[in-house]
């Protein structure tokens, strides 16, 4: 067929890229004849925008009062998979842009969706995970110790993330067409380190000798591929901590793995827009030519910039409509968008800094068993690979695990087959009872804890250091703060008993005023799509807690005599999933009392625990049984408290305009590839409409003498969106919007804009628009 093509091609005069897009065609149809037919699922993909306030709302994660959210460094999205046998059961895996799940989105989702589909999605099969960033805003949780430093739940952040969710979902419901999935599984090694060495060489020492790396290093990916329009997406399992961003920085950002899900979305976007006959890789590349042939040299090229001046801020009906994503305009109005999720997993004690960590005063490394720098835990800081460039480092981590997933991705050549099935529950971890091997032989019957956090919990990590005196590897506490921890709750003998050698710092589980500190009723959950387990759990787990509940459930699985599963069965963890409840190590590493055994908030035993509970899931799965519910978590949103103030109005000096440039673009200026771009609008509360689906950056390059269009906005990594007020109670803002040009970006004259929403003192909403000068990149 290729050869008579090819002759053809010659017979007739063919151009030969022509002749090659319609040998790649017939490829195409082989390979969907041999491969795609054998599809025995229904597939789904789904995303959309959760970034929420981009204003004033302290950030998830490093608990630092002072981490405010004050821009954006790219927007936040929530993605999703769903995966059906035709006439069967079906799973739906939600991956989020955000810190972790929490167990209040995932009541009001589950509600929204049986509200639209019956019973057809409910937490049996709904998962919803977290990437953990640290530059998400917070305030979503609806326990009192993860809402404290938000000063209690935020609205915008809730509603923000059960919207995106929700809509995500619809979206890969109303895709679902027949497809095929693949599996690939490949070693990343320059990603994660362990930033607990000390609590990991506890482990015994038979055990480790089973592994070559502190950290687990593989990642599993899913290439998802529709009968009709090819791939349409792919997740992947890593584990890396989501603080590549410091403690410091306060632009919304989705850290390394948001960054890669970017990276490998537009890569493909860009790959497709090739094969589809479009002669370049990105919306400026298109117009290049057309610019280059109306501008023969760079001085008209600055004369045409020069008549494009600042136009002043006016109002805008409705701004999302204008500042459409630039993405969109690449893909095809009938096909599915690719969609790319790079999920957590037992993260646990991995950084992505991974050059180690360093005192900031001296340069040297940190103490090895505390982390600590002269005794101080404030002065140990984690070094990523940009350093000192924060966004350097979260590109280069993200960067690496984009190239992993593409190369997976491009290789994947197992196919997954067998049954689409799944098992949840819900657990009292407070006092569950767990049947542990006994030394010398036998078992015994021990319990878990009700919640409390360890002293060195404070101490926080070499991501992101604590503050006071306190310090990882702290076993013993000191009077003073269990002076300060009695007058919020005295832990009794018996649960300082249960939780030892941790001392509490704070006894969680049993506060409840306003409302529960922590949860004690916790999901677990088990997917199957065919010779692929996914284990979902409400936590961290440290890299070898988590390779014993993997190694736990694949010797049930592949031991169970079914046939079902054999040696190419992959168990996956996915992390932080439909609520949060700290980290789990296992029981050697809880006895050194390292930030992540403080923050084991259920005892020595917790890791054991999980182990029985998922084996209990694991059987019934292989045999086809149904498990208990159990006790539902509790539903707080009523009893939510919030000390956030609103935004009351918005105001700009006389004589301005909202939207007005401030510091504009110098006059007949030109820039160049690499260069950064600055301009300064005056600008209102983002808080007022948070743009969801739409931009407040965008770069729009001139098409011919009078066409503008869109380049690059928000959601791109070259373009951060910063806003301030001159004092906290100020009703005036200006928007600091930074280009910094990518290698990639066309030659041409471009201009920058901001859109944006403003408060009147009667509470209305004013949206507008402003317009930098015009600019050359020569």
């Amino acid at each position: 067929m290729m050869e008579l093509l090819a002759s053809i091609g010659c017979h007739f005069r063919i151009p030969l890229k022509t002749m090659w897009l319609w040998i790649s065609l017939v490829l195409v149809l082989q390979y969907s004849k041999t491969v795609l037919s054998d599809s025995n699922y229904l597939i789904g993909m789904g995303s959309y925008d959760i970034t929420g306030p981009a204003a004033d709302v302290n950030m998830m994660g490093y608990a630092n009062t002072e981490q405010i959210a004050s821009g954006i460094h790219f927007r936040l999205r929530a993605r999703s998979f769903i995966v059906a046998e035709p006439q069967g059961k079906r799973v739906v895996f939600v991956n989020l842009d955000a810190c972790m799940a929490s167990q209040l989105v995932t009541i009001k989702v589950l509600e929204r969706l049986k509200a639209r589909y019956g019973n057809l999605y409910t937490e049996q099969n709904v998962a919803i995970s977290g990437i953990h960033t640290h530059a998400g805003p917070g305030g979503y949780l609806q326990y009192v110790v993860y809402i404290v430093t938000s000063l209690g739940f935020v609205r915008q952040s809730f509603d923000a993330l059960v919207d995106g969710i929700e809509k995500s979902i619809v979206q890969a419901h109303e895709n679902l067409q027949p497809g095929s999935i693949f599996v690939n599984k490949g070693e990343l090694l320059d990603a994660g380190v362990n930033r607990s060495p000390s609590a990991y060489l506890n482990n015994p020492a038979s055990e480790r000798s089973k592994y070559k790396y502190n950290v687990d290093k593989e990642m599993t990916l899913l290439k998802f591929v529709d009968d009709q329009w090819g791939p349409v997406g792919s997740f992947n399992w890593f584990a890396t901590h989501g603080t590549s961003m410091s403690r410091t920085n306060s632009l919304i950002s989705g850290d390394n793995k948001g960054a890669a899900a970017r990276f490998m979305e537009d890569w493909f976007e860009q790959n497709s827009a090739k094969s589809d006959e479009l002669d370049t890789d990105e919306i400026p590349r298109r117009v290049s030519s057309i610019i280059s042939s109306i501008h023969n040299n760079h001085h008209e090229l600055l004369e045409l910039a020069s008549s494009f001046q600042s136009s002043p801020g006016k109002p805008a009906t409705r701004v999302s409509s204008a500042a459409r994503r630039v993405r969109s305009a690449l893909r095809q109005a009938d096909k599915p968008g690719f969609v790319s999720a790079f999920c957590q997993t037992n993260c646990g004690d991995v950084s992505p800094n991974v050059l180690g960590a360093f005192c900031i005063d001296t340069g040297v490394p940190c103490d090895f068993n505390h982390s600590t720098c002269g005794g101080k835990n404030e002065l140990c800081y984690g070094r990523g690979p940009g350093y000192p460039d924060e966004f350097e480092s979260t590109r280069i981590i993200g960067e690496r695990q984009f190239n992993k997933a593409v190369d997976l991705f491009n290789t994947a050549s197992e196919q997954l087959k067998g049954k689409v099935d799944y098992r949840h529950s819900y657990v009292d971890f407070s006092q569950l009872e767990v049947t542990i091997p006994k030394e010398g032989g036998g078992s015994e019957v021990v319990k878990t804890c009700p919640a409390a956090m360890g002293f060195a919990f404070a101490a926080g990590t070499t991501d992101g250091p604590g503050a006071f005196d306190f310090k990882q590897g702290d076993d013993k506490g000191n009077p003073f703060w269990r002076l300060v921890r009695n007058l919020l709750k005295t832990p009794d003998k018996k649960q300082v008993q249960c939780h030892s050698p941790k001392p509490i710092l704070l006894d969680t589980g049993e506060m409840k005023q306003p409302y529960d500190w922590a949860p004690s009723i916790l999901p677990v959950q088990i997917f199957r799509i065919g010779q692929l387990v996914i284990l979902s759990v409400p936590g961290e787990f440290t890299t070898m807690s988590g390779r014993r509940l993997r190694d736990a459930v694949k010797t049930m699985l592949t031991s169970s005599g079914s046939g079902e599963f054999g040696s190419n069965t992959h168990v996956v963890i996915a992390g932080l999933t439909n609520t949060y409840s700290q980290y789990i190590t296992t029981f050697e590493e809880y006895q050194i009392q390292r930030y992540e055994g403080a923050s084991t908030l259920y005892g020595p035993h917790t890791l054991s625990a999980y182990i029985q509970e998922f084996q209990k899931l694991t059987s019934a799965l292989i045999k086809g049984q149904a498990v208990e519910p159990g006790p539902q978590p509790p539903d707080l949103l009523k009893k939510q408290i919030s000390f956030l103030t609103p935004v009351v109005m918005d105001s700009t000096p006389a004589g301005v305009n909202f939207g007005d440039v401030s510091s504009d673009v110098p006059a007949n200026s030109t820039f160049k590839r690499g260069s950064t771009v600055t301009v300064v609008f005056w600008s209102a509360c983002p808080r007022n409409d948070l743009m969801t689906e739409g931009t407040f950056a965008l770069v729009e390059i001139l098409q011919g003498k009078d066409s503008w269009v869109p380049t690059y906005d928000d959601d791109d990594f070259c373009l951060r969106f910063k806003w301030s007020r001159p004092s906290k109670l100020s009703p005036r803002s200006q928007a600091t919007i930074e280009w910094t040009i990518p290698p990639s970006a066309s030659l041409g004259v471009y201009r920058i804009r901001h859109f944006g929403a403003a408060k009147r003192l009667m509470g209305s909403i004013q949206h507008f628009t402003g317009t930098s000068s015009a600019f050359v990149v020569a």
